[in-house]
């Protein structure tokens, strides 16, 4: 089976890189290829390895809010790169009356503080697989 490739980052001025560190470590340790862009991404470079890397997932951080307008747009750049096959999951401090939003844009995966990364893990491979087999 081909490893899950997944592109992780911060989109914006949030520089609370920990959690996605993490994030990005459990990945690794589960055997996924894990492009790390770090803090301070834009949107459109985001976009651009997302497609230089040939990635199935894209994980992002947020903890300093804006991150259901940064989401409307990312998610609409996604489609006008025909990305829409690319699994969303984003995690960091929302509040509960915007992850429904969040999940309306198309965003598969919202995790919240305090979610095992066993939990994340297992959720992004049975994703990535179910989307394989379609």
């Amino acid at each position: 089976m081909t490893k899950i490739r997944a592109v992780t980052g911060k989109i914006g001025l949030d520089d609370h890189y920990r959690g996605i560190i993490v994030i990005s470590d459990a990945l690794r340790n589960a055997g996924m290829e894990v492009i790390y862009l770090g803090t301070g991404q834009r949107i459109d470079g985001v976009i651009k390895t997302i497609t230089q890397e040939d990635a199935e997932v894209v994980g992002l951080s947020f903890l300093c809010g804006g991150h259901v307008e940064t989401m409307e747009k990312f998610m609409s750049a996604l489609k006008e790169n025909n990305l829409e096959h690319v699994l969303v999951v984003i995690g960091g401090i929302f509040h509960p009356q915007d992850i429904p939003k969040l999940k309306d844009l198309g965003i598969s995966g919202v995790f919240l503080p305090g979610t095992p990364t066993s939990d994340i893990v297992k959720f992004i491979t049975k994703e990535v697989e179910t989307r394989r087999k379609e």
